[in-house]
């Protein structure tokens, strides 16, 4: 039996970072989806109200990758107040030949948190304008990640940040301002950082709308990310009414997790309407941005083909740089 290759989070942040190269990663996973070969099941998701935490599994099987990723992701919101972390997890990636385990990685959710960032700006690549100003609703480790990967692709020389907590918000700009070189200011008026920006991005796990629809305006794209589980909302579902195009990461789980859910229980979208996925655009299958002046928002509840990629990715690096270390199986 070959050996497990078991990788930490150490070794995982010396061999990937958030840079071009993942966002590529990222953005073949995309273009694997509009193919339609890939194979996904829905997402096991588990909520755990006495803890105020959730746990996610997802997987993806992509044709021609060597390995195909188990990702466990747990999410404790409670953990600051521990001094913990409120995101962890690993991935087990196996042999797409023979279903034996190759490597067991350890990233403490890092992957998680690198290719999620690298599918926002997948989407800002083929979706946004030209950035002037970006915003951001949230202050966390992913409030942080989503505009440095956008800046990889839409470059932009200020960025404007809104949360509920003022500390958190200046903490956040300041942090945007040191690793990025540009201008980060905070926002208290949420309505004004949509007015002032080109691209929005909101990384909350709120429950009620924090963007509104009556904020938006020509010129604008927006990504949302927060809402990865049933009952959370981060978009006013009215605003399915105002765009030029709305783009899920996957149809199948935004109607059940993502926005796309709240818009369809407020009865502002058909249950079954069909929308063109973020990875039938990137593969040139269907169009994205039309016009400077459109209005585009992007969906993104995180895929299983996603984890599928970056795992398989590092892993190939560990093996180049002879990184981790190695038990019989």
């Amino acid at each position: 039996m070959p050996d497990i290759r078991i990788l930490t989070e150490t070794d995982l942040r010396a061999l990937a970072t958030l840079d071009l190269e993942t966002v590529d990663v990222i953005e073949s996973a995309f273009r694997a989806l509009a193919s339609g070969d890939v194979v996904m099941p829905p997402i096991l998701s588990m909520e755990i109200p006495a803890a105020n935490g959730e746990v996610d599994v997802k997987t993806a099987y992509i044709p021609g990758f060597d390995g195909f990723a188990i990702k466990v992701s747990p999410g404790f919101f409670d953990n600051p107040a521990l001094g913990l972390p409120s995101l962890n997890g690993l991935m087990i990636l196996f042999s797409a030949k023979t279903g034996l385990v190759d490597a067991l990685l350890l990233d403490n959710g890092y992957l998680t948190d690198i290719r999620t960032a690298a599918a926002g700006a997948v989407a800002a690549r083929h979706l946004a304008p030209k950035v002037h100003t970006a915003g951001v609703f949230g202050t966390g480790v992913q409030a942080r990640l989503q505009i440095e990967a956008a800046h990889l692709v839409r470059p932009f020389n200020r960025v404007l940040v809104w949360g509920r907590d003022p500390a958190h918000a200046k903490k956040c700009a300041a942090d945007l301002a040191e690793k990025l070189g540009i201008e980060a200011r905070v926002e208290t008026d949420p309505a004004r950082l949509v007015a002032d920006s080109q691209l929005v991005v909101t990384t909350t796990p709120a429950r009620a709308p924090v963007l509104q629809a009556d904020w938006l305006h020509p010129g604008l794209h927006i990504t949302a990310m927060g809402s990865d589980q049933p009952g959370k909302v981060e978009i006013d579902p009215k605003v399915f009414r105002r765009v030029d195009a709305y783009v899920p990461d996957r149809l199948s789980q935004c109607r059940v997790q993502g926005e796309l859910r709240a818009a369809i229980e407020a009865g502002l979208v058909d249950a079954d309407k069909v929308f063109p996925e973020l990875g039938d655009i990137v593969a040139g299958q269907a169009p994205g941005r039309k016009s400077a002046s459109d209005i585009t928002f992007a969906d993104l509840t995180g895929t299983g083909a996603q984890d599928t990629a970056i795992a398989t990715h590092v892993v190939a690096l560990a093996v180049q740089a002879g990184a981790g270390s190695r038990i019989a199986s």
